[in-house]
C-alpha cells in the first residue's frame, strides 16, 4: 500500500515538474508578447492604417459657390447666382471599396501575426537554449569537481614521486579546462537573457528554465503539413494579399462607372429668380482602364508567387523533417549505447583504485564526455527544430 503511495507521488510530482517547465516557456512567450517593442509599434501602425483606408471611402466636400455680377452695361438688376453640390462616386464603389478596406485590415492582421510568430519563435529557441545551457552546467560542474579531485591526487602522486610531470601537467590541464567551460556557459547564458531582454522590451526576464516542456515526438509529416498550410501566417498572409488584390479589382471595376454630382442652384436678377435641382455625370471613356489591367495583373503576380512560396516551404518543411527524423534516430541510439558505457565515476574508482593509469582514465572520460556533449546538442537541435516545424501554433 506504502508502495502504491510513494510511486504515485512520485509520478504526481514528476507531472508536476514537466507541467511547471511548460507554464515557464508559455510564460516567456507570454511576457515577450506582450512586451515586445516590435509588436508594439507594429500594432501601432495597423491602428494608422485603418484609418487611412477608412478615410479613402469618404464622400468628398461639398462645394458651395456665388456669383454677384453688379458690373457691366444692362438695363436690369445686378445678376446674382449661387450653387450648393455635392460630387460623389457611383454608389457601388463605396460598397466594394468598403470591403477592400475590410480585407486590407485583415491583411494587416496576418501580418502581423507572421511578426509574432518570427519574434515567438526566436524568444523560443533562446529559452530552449538556456535549458540546454543548464544541462551542461550540471555536467561541467561535476566534471570540475571531479577533475580537481583527480588532479589532487595525481599532486600527491607526484609529490611522493610515483608519478611523473607529464600526468600531473594533463590533470591540472584537464581542470583548467573544465573551469573555463563553465565560465563559457555562465557567458553565453548572460548573453542569451540580454537577447531575451531585447525581446522582452528591455525588461528582465526571471526564469528558469532547465527542462525541455515537451516530448519529442511529431505526427506524421503529411498531417503536420497540412495542419500548416490553414494556420501557418506566411502562408495566410500570401493568401490574404491575392484576396485584397482580388477586391481591389472589383472596386477598380465599378470606379469605371460614372461619377455623379448633385445640388441646388440659385439665380436672380432684376427681381426675378430661378432655382432648383443641379445634376451632372461624368462620361468615363478613358480614365481607370489602366488600373483595371494593373489589377488584373496583381492577381495573377499573386497565383505564380504564392505557388511559388508553398513549393520551396514544403521543400524546406521535408529538408526540416527528414534532419529531425535523422537526429531522433541518432539520439536514441546515443541514449542505448551510454547506457551502455562506464560512467566518469566508475572510470574515477578504478583509477582510485589503481586499476587503470591515469593516461587510460583520461582517455576514457574524455571519449565519454565527447559522446555526453554531444547527446545534449542532439537532443538540443531536436528540440529547436521541433520548434520550427510548430511555429505555425506560436
Amino acid at each position: 500500500m506504502y508502495k502504491s503511495f510513494f510511486v504515485l507521488l512520485g509520478l504526481t510530482l514528476c507531472v508536476g515538474s514537466l507541467q511547471a517547465q511548460q507554464s515557464s516557456l508559455d510564460e516567456l512567450l507570454q511576457t515577450v508578447e506582450a512586451n515586445n517593442q516590435k509588436l508594439a509599434a507594429f500594432r501601432s501602425y495597423m491602428e494608422s492604417e485603418s484609418w487611412q483606408y477608412k478615410g479613402e471611402n469618404k464622400l468628398p466636400d461639398p462645394q458651395a459657390s456665388a456669383f454677384y455680377l453688379p458690373f457691366g452695361e444692362h438695363n436690369t438688376g445686378d445678376y446674382t447666382e449661387y450653387q450648393i453640390s455635392q460630387q460623389f462616386e457611383f454608389p457601388t464603389v463605396y460598397a466594394a471599396r468598403g470591403n477592400w478596406i475590410d480585407e486590407q485590415e485583415e491583411r494587416l492582421e496576418r501580418e502581423y501575426q507572421k511578426l509574432k510568430q518570427e519574434i515567438l519563435l526566436n524568444a523560443k529557441e533562446l529559452g530552449l537554449e538556456l535549458v540546454y545551457i543548464n544541462k551542461q552546467r550540471g555536467l561541467v560542474e561535476e566534471r570540475v569537481a571531479q577533475t580537481q579531485k583527480v588532479y589532487g591526487q595525481v599532486e600527491t602522486l607526484f609529490e611522493k614521486g610515483q608519478t611523473g610531470i607529464l600526468d600531473r601537467n594533463k590533470a591540472k590541464l584537464v581542470w583548467l579546462d573544465q573551469q573555463f567551460a563553465l565560465e563559457e556557459l555562465s557567458t553565453r547564458e548572460m548573453n542569451i537573457a540580454q537577447e531575451l531582454q531585447a525581446l522582452n522590451g528591455g525588461n528582465e526576464i526571471d526564469l528558469v528554465l532547465t527542462t525541455y516542456p515537451n516530448t519529442i515526438e511529431i505526427p506524421t509529416p503529411d498531417s503536420l503539413w497540412n495542419e500548416r498550410l490553414n494556420q501557418d501566417a506566411q502562408i495566410a498572409l500570401l493568401e490574404q494579399e491575392k484576396q485584397v488584390a482580388e477586391q481591389r479589382l472589383k472596386v477598380e471595376r465599378n470606379q469605371l462607372l460614372p461619377d455623379i454630382t448633385a445640388g441646388y442652384n440659385y439665380q436672380g436678377v432684376a427681381g426675378s429668380n430661378y432655382s432648383g435641382f443641379y445634376g451632372g455625370i461624368s462620361i468615363p471613356l478613358w480614365s481607370g482602364r489602366s488600373q483595371v489591367k494593373m489589377a488584373e495583373a496583381e492577381i495573377n503576380y499573386f497565383d505564380k508567387y504564392m505557388s511559388e512560396v508553398i513549393t520551396s516551404l514544403k521543400s524546406d518543411f521535408t529538408s526540416q523533417v527528414q534532419r529531425y527524423q535523422l537526429l531522433i534516430k541518432k539520439f536514441r541510439e546515443y541514449q542505448q549505447a551510454m547506457d551502455g558505457l562506464n560512467s566518469e565515476m566508475l572510470l574515477q574508482k578504478s583509477y582510485e583504485l589503481g586499476e587503470i593509469s591515469f593516461m587510460d582514465y583520461y582517455r576514457e572520460v574524455s571519449f565519454y564526455r565527447q559522446a555526453e556533449n554531444r547527446m545534449l546538442e542532439i537532443e538540443k537541435e531536436l528540440q529547436q527544430l521541433r520548434a520550427e516545424l510548430f511555429k505555425h501554433q506560436l
